[in-house]
């Protein structure tokens, strides 16, 4: 048996995990018939991944429903802010200083964004060095400095309402499909994370014949404290329809025809 301390580049996932104790989750899932993402992916230019479709739908859906573009502080007096803004949290797997982490960007104003400024967003983080990027340099600070003091720092800048969504985003994405996982749910620090799984062709039902299509399981997970059932359904299903209707690929700037 080997036993030793955790690594410091993981201190950070162990302080977001010890402030999500306060979280009262909720679970949702459907799944999205990806065939119109498929065929404008085919189109378009430049690749555009299955995360950004599900950032682009997402945050243009929550911008019309503030009571779950929201946060919740405090517990003697709790109080509840409706953000003017859309910005997203997506994970990312990187290795800092040889230990495989989840680090986390923030794209901000992501419902006024089209789907290339997304990806180009994502694709600049994706690509990021963590031991250098100044995108992840209070992240390293925090690695730092002792636990007692990491974990202060931590619950200190998640209190601020005002500061939460260029901290932590108004919702959040976080995806598996590179590997063959088909669904999961994970709660990333905010009202909303969504779970994106891998697409895989599978038998769908269209006017009573069953044909193929790519299928994308989508998982939803909301707090409790902040949303209802009914609310958080709303919003999976208005990303889903988002999803299987997207705009003709034909309409792209550049895009391949025959």
């Amino acid at each position: 048996m080997n036993v030793r301390p955790l690594p410091p580049q993981r201190r950070h996932t162990l302080y977001l995990q010890e402030q999500l104790r306060a979280f009262s989750p909720v679970f949702l899932d459907t799944e999205v018939d990806m065939s119109a993402v498929r065929a404008h992916r085919a189109a378009c230019p430049r690749r555009i991944s299955t995360v950004t479709h599900v950032l682009h739908a997402a945050a243009r859906v929550l911008a019309g429903h503030p009571d779950a573009n929201a946060a919740l502080s405090g517990r003697v007096s709790p109080r509840i802010a409706r953000f003017s803004t859309v910005s997203g949290k997506l994970t990312l797997d990187k290795t800092l200083a040889g230990q495989r982490v989840v680090l986390a960007a923030v794209l901000p104003d992501l419902d006024r964004l089209e789907l290339d400024e997304i990806q180009a967003l994502v694709e600049r983080h994706r690509d990021a060095d963590p031991e250098t990027d100044p995108a992840f340099a209070k992240l390293r600070a925090l690695h730092r400095v002792p636990p007692v003091v990491g974990r202060l720092l931590f619950r200190l800048a998640g209190r601020s309402l005002a500061e939460r969504p260029g901290l932590a985003g108004t919702f959040a994405v976080t995806s598996l499909g590179h590997r063959p996982v088909h669904g999961f749910h994970s709660v990333g620090g905010t009202t909303i994370t969504f779970g994106v799984g891998q697409v895989t062709d599978r038998p769908v039902v269209r006017d009573g014949a069953v044909v193929v299509a790519p299928v994308l399981r989508l998982n939803l997970a909301f707090d409790h404290r902040v949303l209802d059932g009914a609310e958080a359904a709303d919003v999976l299903t208005e990303v889903k329809d988002r999803l299987e209707k997207v705009p003709d690929a034909a309409t792209w700037p550049g895009a391949v025809t025959e």
